[in-house]
């Protein structure tokens, strides 16, 4: 059960309904007063969550890098925070973006994958040493920015910090699955 309080839309102040219609508006489920996912927290700091959603938004829509490499980035992060609705969410978007079924199944269970795509192979060693060894080897970057570019590399470190504020929300909170929803990691009693 969620930590977050459930409140209606009723109780909230101003800001928070300019922010949450802005969220909610074209998303699915959502109820009085709860979009679902790391969304409702930041409606309780209207300024905070508006600057998450416009970064948040522009990470998963507007990068230089493949929407599968940023998807993958996401998975990694989402896995190691064993973030249930991370994971939810990102599994199928990164199904969709085009990476493999093995692969998703491998960072699921902590393994790591056999690639058949280059920028998966240094998307997940840049995300794999960072979350690992706190830093990127000079290997690891030099062959990251000969095949993404600096901007590249910079996006996918910039999503995987992103993300990882965004698990740590979401497990701080204990923010609940749709109901019906498999939890993909064991859950926490």
């Amino acid at each position: 059960m969620s930590r977050l309080t459930r409140r209606s839309y009723a109780d909230f102040s101003d800001e928070e309904k300019v922010l949450f219609d802005k969220i909610a508006k074209g998303r699915q489920g959502v109820t009085d007063g709860h979009i679902g996912g790391p969304f409702d927290i930041w409606v309780l700091s209207p300024e905070m969550g508006d600057r998450l959603n416009g970064l948040g938004g522009m990470f998963r829509f507007r990068t230089a890098v493949d929407r599968r490499y940023i998807e993958l980035a996401i998975l990694m992060i989402g896995a190691d925070w064993q973030a249930q609705f991370e994971w939810y969410a990102h599994e199928p978007m990164a199904r969709q973006a085009g990476l493999p079924d093995n692969v998703i199944a491998s960072i699921k269970a902590g393994q790591m994958p056999a690639f058949d795509d280059t920028g998966d192979r240094l998307t997940y060693a840049v995300c794999h040493e960072l979350l690992t060894q706190r830093q990127v080897s000079a290997a690891t970057f030099a062959a990251a920015v000969e095949f993404f570019g600096e901007r590249g590399v910079a996006e996918i470190i910039n999503v995987a910090g992103f993300y990882t504020m965004v698990c740590m929300s979401l497990n701080t909170f204990e923010v609940d699955l749709p109901a019906g929803a498999e939890y993909p990691f064991p859950r926490n009693q």
